[in-house]
């Protein structure tokens, strides 16, 4: 397992070769399960968040039905739940969130990027380009547009339909970066640069706000393993009022 990166503690990225089983582990808070319900959620690129399965000791578990007890199954023990997908296909891949919920408490929530792998293209074919590293500072209501570039290098160049890019944004105060938009399959342009590589640029725009400060990640899924760029730092003005 490893992050998407290393300056914070992101969303960890769990890999299996297609067909194999995938455990997926949550932390649950060191007192009587009882007293807890934990749901487990998918989210693949361009997609909200599906309901797997619902835990609490009070009930077997209720899973939903586009997600089949024969494929999926979820235990708890020694304060962990884990959710185990028996036997992975392509589809399987995509973010993982737990969510812990408590009487009379906020729920909280943890991530795991599920990689399949089983596409023979290699990545090294590949270049995830970010820029400009550091934007101006900003003021609320002004409008911010991040770019992301895919440069892939082949004999015949072309951007992959599997490739499937996420936005990050990561505060240095907090555990688990938010997933704040999913490309899906879609890119905003391609151009050819030469007869051997090609470049398809993917763009997120919003109109910041005073909590939009950090920094954004880009992160691809290509061919069942994950590339990124180093981020994007949105710093904000000084506002006066």
């Amino acid at each position: 397992m490893f992050f998407l990166h290393q300056g914070y503690s992101l969303v960890p990225v769990k890999t299996v070769q297609l067909g194999e089983a995938a455990t997926l582990t949550c932390a649950l808070p060191i007192k009587e399960f009882g007293s807890i319900t934990v749901h487990w959620y998918k989210q693949s690129a361009g997609d909200g968040l599906k309901l797997i399965v619902t835990l609490s000791k009070s009930a077997p578990p209720e899973y939903s039905p586009e997600f089949s007890r024969k494929r999926f199954n979820v235990e708890n023990a020694n304060n962990v739940c884990n959710l185990t997908v028996l036997k992975t296909v392509q589809e399987d891949e995509g973010i993982y969130h737990c969510g812990i919920a408590e009487w009379m408490y906020p729920i909280q929530w943890s991530e795991t990027y599920l990689s399949v792998k089983g596409n023979t293209q290699m990545t090294s074919n590949y270049t995830v380009v970010q820029w400009p590293t550091v934007l101006d500072p900003l003021h609320p209501g002004e409008s911010v547009t991040l770019q992301c570039s895919i440069i892939s290098v082949f004999d015949k160049a072309t951007c992959s339909e599997d490739l499937s890019v996420f936005w990050f944004r990561a505060e240095s105060n907090k555990s688990h970066p938010n997933i704040i938009y999913t490309h899906g399959n879609t890119h905003d342009e391609c151009e050819n640069r030469s007869e051997t590589q090609k470049r398809c640029v993917y763009r997120f725009s919003k109109n910041v706000s005073s909590s939009d400060a950090g920094t954004y990640y880009c992160a691809v899924d290509i061919c069942g393993e994950i590339l990124f760029g180093n981020g994007t730092a949105l710093k904000l003005g000084m506002i006066f009022h």
